[in-house]
């Protein structure tokens, strides 16, 4: 992955051509980083995330609905106060630098006309989106605060002027001479690919292996050579955006990559369409795992308490177990008692319990009558063997409910945004969580949105991300006779094939998606089993998700990455 100046670049040069001159009619913060503009253009509406993500900064038109808040936050509210309803009059990068600089056209309270400038700022950690008055070059605000404390070089808070990121000082590429790269490049002064990114702006170290590898046994012309016609279609605006996957990662480019060794390739229309096919998941994971981190948190606490408990139960279960010594000895006890008095600490008898009846010392209180020692012993095993059978309840409430805690953890880390809420409010109605005010709600109750997946012979497949899901599927949603798929004795998602018109590619698909969406999603050979829907009960007080079935069969896949790719593209959501 390389979100460099050159796919900058491109980028910018793509969101000009189709968004100059069009109308900014609604802002929206679903995220805490992100925005999402809708823009009416002569040709439509078209919807622009801008996010400013620590993990994900980038920029690109978008098809994906958001969730937003019920409430804007405050940055939200400003851009609208400032952008609804203002003219975007240029989209340009600043020099090859990953900044841009959207310029808009709008009227104050009073009418006038007042330029205004979104910066979207893509720097990694210090990615920043600020909004700013062009003229008199200050800071209305930025989505991220830099304060004094942070930064010695800038600072972003409303009312302050406005600084550009530190320069770096190097070559544009783009109008650089053959004289300029001789200059910078030389041979006996290190790896020539970390020479060309320390030199010129914009060149990520992705692009520099690509030229490297496209001059060959290099020398200083050839070197030069495929500089120039590497970066030549960049300054034509003539670009390839496509995906490359490799044996242990995903990349992105603008320009073909013929230095990595691909084991799959996709190429796309335009840059918007490659940048959100790369982001989509990774992004939606990166933001959940952030949102859900207190629940991870919690959730790993709660099982590693139940894990403790379960290890001492069965420890104490252990001594329960090895309580029969002490009916063994009331019992030679009583059957010696004529040869005891009141005050010994130990007595020797023969123990005819065993074959070789060895002689044994059994210990007593002095304080008690050899009766009593006895009796004293015979309520140590009594204690012991009723302790059992609470201890086993014990021991099994405990491993369900680091059964259920597991559920919930795979659950997490599957989730997507639509999920999450789901997963706060399970929590909450099983106590793990405080329950939340509830606000008055109008009409039916909400029912859970379930996704939903075409397979190969065109047969509906329906997964549950999380147990509210999975309860309504498998027990409201589906019908007696649809197949139902679940991993053997691992967390996971339910799976409900609709209908019995389907063959074994559709099963086989089914299966895929179970093991996907399980614990199990990095291993191979996962056992899924399948039965119909009318052999799958939910117990009476069980755990939300939690079921039993019988009259399976058992499928064995392993998550195939590219079955997966390919149902993922029938993907839809329903309830």
């Amino acid at each position: 992955m390389a979100f460099d100046g050159i796919v900058t670049r491109a980028v910018a040069h793509e969101l000009h051509e189709k968004l100059a001159t069009g109308r900014i009619m609604k802002v929206y913060q679903p995220t805490d980083t992100d925005i999402v503009m809708q823009v009416r253009t002569r040709s439509g509406n078209v919807r622009v995330l801008l996010s400013a993500s620590l993990s994900f900064p980038r920029i690109h038109i978008t098809n994906i609905s958001y969730q937003n808040p019920l409430e804007a936050p405050m940055f939200c509210m400003l851009l609208r106060k400032y952008c609804e309803g203002a003219i975007i009059e240029a989209i340009r990068q600043t020099n090859m630098e990953r900044i841009i600089h959207i310029d808009l056209r709008s009227r104050d309270e009073l009418g006038d006309e007042r330029p205004k400038r979104i910066v979207l700022e893509i720097m990694g950690r210090h990615s920043n989106l600020i909004l700013m008055d062009p003229e008199s070059g200050m800071i209305h605000d930025g989505i991220h605060h830099v304060t004094p404390a942070v930064s010695r070089y800038r600072v972003v808070l409303p009312g302050r002027p406005y600084v550009a990121p530190p320069p770096q000082n190097k070559l544009n590429p783009l109008a650089a001479t053959k004289e300029d790269f001789m200059r910078k490049i030389h041979f006996n002064e290190g790896k020539i690919s970390k020479q060309i990114v320390g030199a010129f702006a914009g060149i990520s170290p992705l692009i520099a292996d690509e030229i490297v590898h496209r001059a060959g046994l290099a020398t200083q012309d050839r070197l030069w050579s495929a500089f120039s016609e590497t970066l030549e279609p960049t300054r034509r605006h003539s670009y390839t955006p496509m995906l490359i996957r490799t044996d242990k990662k995903e990349y992105f480019s603008v320009i073909p990559l013929t230095h990595l060794p691909a084991k799959e390739s996709e190429t796309f229309p335009t840059v918007s369409e490659c940048l959100e096919a790369f982001y989509q998941g990774k992004a939606e994971r990166d933001t959940v795992k952030q949102r859900m981190h207190d629940l991870v948190r919690l959730i790993t606490n709660e099982r590693n308490k139940n894990e403790k408990k379960i290890e001492k139960l069965l420890e104490t279960k252990q001594q329960a177990e090895n309580a029969r010594k002490y009916q063994i000895y009331g019992e030679l006890i009583t059957a010696n008692l004529y040869q005891m008095t009141k005050g010994q600490t130990e007595a020797k008898v023969v123990n005819y319990y065993e074959e070789e009846a060895p002689e044994i010392t059994i210990p007593l209180d002095p304080a008690l009558t050899p009766a009593e020692n006895a009796q004293a012993y015979f309520k140590r095993y009594t204690k012991a063997k009723n302790s059992l059978a609470v201890i086993d309840e014990q021991i099994a409430a405990a491993e369900e409910e680091v059964h259920y805690l597991d559920t919930v953890l795979q659950q997490i880390e599957n989730a997507g945004l639509l999920d999450i809420e789901e997963i706060r409010e399970e929590l909450s109605e099983q106590g793990y969580l405080r329950k939340r005010p509830e606000k008055m709600k109008k009409g039916k109750p909400k029912k859970p949105v379930l996704e939903r997946y075409i397979s190969s012979e065109g047969v509906d497949i329906y997964v549950g991300k999380n147990n509210k899901q999975n309860d309504y599927l498998t027990n409201r949603l589906a019908s007696p006779n649809d197949t139902w798929l679940h991993t053997k004795d691992i967390p996971g998602s339910h799976v409900v094939i609709r209908g019995t018109d389907f063959g074994e590619t559709t099963l086989s698909e089914a299966a895929t998606l179970a093991a996907y969406y399980s614990k199990a999603r990095h291993s191979s050979q996962v056992p899924v089993d399948y039965t119909l829907i009318r052999h799958v009960k939910k117990p009476k007080s069980a755990k939300p998700g939690f079921v039993i079935y019988e009259q399976q069969k058992t499928l064995f896949v392993t998550p195939d990455e590219e079955v997966i790719r390919k149902l993922m593209k029938t993907k839809t959501t329903t309830s």
